[in-house]
């Protein structure tokens, strides 16, 4: 069975499983993504959020610890909306349920709209950046992360067990649906080429201020696991503003 969108998070095997790798010390998402995606955030205080997938809420509750002056997270996960609902209790902030797809975007609600990793669950792409586009404020800003292209080009190195030391890089140029085996799963991923967002961003009313592809920090990483991730990108990162304002 294929899962697409966050559906494969509502299976309770694979959300335990998931959590628990996710949120380890040593996680990519920690160690490489995150410090990287809040160098490109900036300083949030007096800002109001958009969080597009927020997931369990963490980084939403690290935005209002931060200074944001409203945080709302749109998740369609009802397993991740539990989670990000206590994580969100009592602070400045909320979370709806709803796909990206078919969430109503207020329009120049949000200075500043985020995503980390999940655009590539999204086939119909360019529809939710034309609505990220008209609820942004003039000067609003859109960041986000994404599997790298290399990454999702090839499914062939998926199933792999154990750390990998190499990977497949196969069908660069063959854009669309992938199918990747994922902790006991088949999610659902759509491959795009890097240059398939940056002209993404470009038709939809953005501006690319900064583009990044996760370079891996030794004084964040063991050694050896450090040599293991500068041999590929695991994600990549834009950092935009609304295009006219």
């Amino acid at each position: 069975m294929e899962y697409k969108g966050s559906s494969v998070y509502d299976q309770n095997e694979f959300f335990t499983t998931y959590l628990k790798r996710r949120n380890r010390k040593e996680s990519p998402n920690h160690s490489i993504e995150e410090p990287v995606f809040n160098e490109l955030l900036g300083k949030v205080i007096g800002k109001n959020i958009l969080d597009l997938g927020c997931g369990d809420g963490r980084f939403g509750q690290e935005l209002v610890n931060r200074g944001c002056a409203w945080y709302l997270g749109v998740d369609d996960s009802a397993n991740m909306m539990k989670v990000a609902k206590a994580n969100l209790e009592g602070v400045n902030g909320d979370v709806i349920r709803s796909s990206l797809e078919d969430w109503e975007y207020r329009e120049e609600a949000f200075d500043l709209v985020i995503s980390r990793l999940v655009f590539h669950y999204i086939k119909d792409l360019q529809n939710v950046l034309h609505k990220i586009q008209r609820t942004l404020r003039a000067g609003g800003r859109l960041v986000f992360s994404v599997q790298h292209p290399v990454l999702t080009s090839s499914m062939k190195s998926a199933g792999k067990e154990g750390k990998r030391s190499d990977w497949i890089v196969d069908d660069y140029f063959k854009t669309g649906k992938r199918t990747e085996p994922w902790i006991q799963h088949h999610v659902v991923k759509y491959h795009r080429t890097f240059e398939d967002y940056f002209y993404l961003l470009q038709q939809t009313g953005f501006r690319v201020t900064d583009v990044r592809e996760g370079k891996p920090s030794s004084h964040l990483l063991e050694e050896a696991e450090y040599e293991r991730r500068t041999r590929i990108p695991l994600f990549l990162m834009f950092a935009c503003e609304k295009r006219g304002s």
